[in-house]
């Protein structure tokens, strides 16, 4: 039977019975409060084998308590419970020295365990505060269960140098999870080097990754640095790791298991300190079965698997993740929109095959193109409707309705103006606001077919390669 002291703060009386119920029912014996300067006390008398604390209290936050109660009792672990779900939180309670964070509402049982394991561990096990920082910024939106998950493990996972392996879907931001990592962990002031291997000539990429010297092959004018070099004490991401050839990642595990490389052509071993973080969208295992990836590295990389889930799963994330690209655009200078309630229901509906981008070029193009501040669900419902097209001209009906569409919205958009027109000087600030997310549904209605997006826009097929080169656009590959 388990036993020990457990000491819980909350303002909530009802969830301070829940604790107390279910703790007691464990065979925990149970003092609970609802006040930070109690708990304080109790601490500071020596009382208590384990604390659980809510965040927001009527007399102090618990964000500026738990660093008193690590300092006056370091091997006291603190389990911090917030209602305010968000990455940030997560991240507060890590650096303030938690021994865990608990999203509410948890699971009773889960509690349970997480305090039998806090207290059965070793007491030079415990979490140590890290270096306290505050950041302005949240990189990750949602309060979904399935984020709240991914907020925890990355928590966790700040303070350690272990090798992230992240899977998930095209669109579902695993470029921004890996950035998070580096970010808010220890090496934030090291290099973020990010490497995409399908974006890399095979023939090129041990070059990419590892540097060449002068000579090592034809064109090889001078010594070249490698992106691990590039990222020495900091974070290298290798984005799409099932698209590297077998010769890499031969190279790769040796970097994996004995901490250095060579570089083409080069023969003294460079040591090195890099965190590894990669991602995939395919299923490795499978192209470890057909001989394609090899099943060692896969092993060294996959040390901690972060499953990214797609949109369609967290659907009740969609109204933050909206309002969160809204208020991204309105900082570039688009005009400030909102979804009306049915609008919103109609976004959670919708099945998401691009993910998380194909909301955000959504949130673009209607900041952009409608001259509505409130956005309603007729319009949702145009721009997600999807009409079936005749056999062979799918791509085609796609550029009809987007041709249809700009002009409805372009001519909406100058309607709003007096007289139909603009004041003087503003048309460069139109063409500014209507590229990005113009470009980009052209792209999508192409399926990325850079030739018929450019006869669609009327551009030069070389400058419309140099504008999604010079603008970072994302160009549609069908969710894959």
């Amino acid at each position: 039977m388990p036993t020990g002291s457990i000491l819980v703060a909350d303002d909530d009386a009802a969830i301070r019975t829940v604790l107390n119920q279910a703790l007691s029912r464990a065979g925990y014996e149970v003092r609970s409060t609802g006040n930070a300067a109690t708990l304080w006390r109790w601490v500071s008398q020596g009382d208590g084998d384990l604390v659980i604390t809510d965040v927001v209290m009527p007399d102090e936050n618990a964000f500026d308590l738990v660093p008193r109660i690590r300092k006056a009792r370091p091997d006291l672990p603190v389990i911090i419970m917030s209602a305010q779900n968000t990455f940030m939180t997560a991240i507060r309670a890590s650096e303030r020295g938690a021994y865990e964070y608990l999203p509410k509402p948890f699971d009773l049982k889960e509690l349970i365990a997480i305090v039998g394991r806090a207290l059965s561990e070793p007491k030079e096990k415990r979490a140590t505060p890290a270096k306290t920082e505050e950041f302005d910024s949240i990189p990750l939106v949602g309060r979904s269960p399935a984020m709240q998950e991914i907020y925890r493990v990355l928590a966790r996972l700040m303070q350690t140098d272990l090798t992230v392996m992240i899977s998930g879907e095209s669109g579902t931001g695993k470029e921004l999870v890996a950035r998070a990592l580096h970010d808010y962990g220890k090496r934030r002031a090291g290099a973020f080097v990010a490497v995409n291997m399908a974006a890399i000539p095979r023939d090129l990429i041990e070059s990419e990754l590892f540097g060449h010297e002068k000579g090592a092959f034809t064109g090889a004018n001078t010594r070249s640095s490698g992106r691990f070099e590039q990222a020495e004490g900091g974070t290298l991401f290798l984005d799409e790791i099932g698209d590297m050839p077998m010769e890499a990642q031969t190279r790769l595990l040796r970097v994996l298991q004995q901490g250095e490389y060579t570089t083409v052509g080069g023969r003294t071993p460079i040591k090195s300190d890099v965190r590894i973080v990669a991602a995939t969208n395919k299923d490795l295992r499978l192209l470890i079965q057909q001989g394609l990836f090899r099943e060692d590295l896969f092993f060294r990389l996959n040390v901690v698997p972060l499953r990214l889930p797609p949109l369609r799963e967290r659907a009740e994330d969609i109204p933050d993740l909206i309002r969160h690209f809204f208020t991204q655009a309105q900082r570039e200078g688009l005009p400030a929109k909102q979804i009306d309630p049915a609008g919103l229901e109609r976004l959670k509906r919708h099945r998401w095959p691009g993910n998380v981008r194909e909301l955000e070029n959504l949130a673009r193009r209607l900041a952009a193109l409608y001259p509505q501040e409130t956005i309603t669900a007729a319009v949702i419902e145009s721009e997600l409707a999807q009409p079936a097209a005749p056999v062979g001209s799918e791509e085609g009906r796609g550029e009809d309705n987007l041709s249809a569409a700009v002009e409805r919205h372009l001519g909406a958009y100058f309607a709003s103006f007096k007289d139909g027109l603009p004041p003087a000087g503003l048309y460069h600030r139109i063409l500014r606001e209507i590229e990005i997310p113009l470009l980009s549904a052209a792209l999508a209605a192409t399926r990325g077919n850079q030739i018929r997006a450019a006869d669609l826009l009327g551009l030069n097929r070389n400058t419309l390669r140099k504008k999604i080169r010079d603008l970072d656009l994302q160009v549609y590959r069908g969710g894959n």
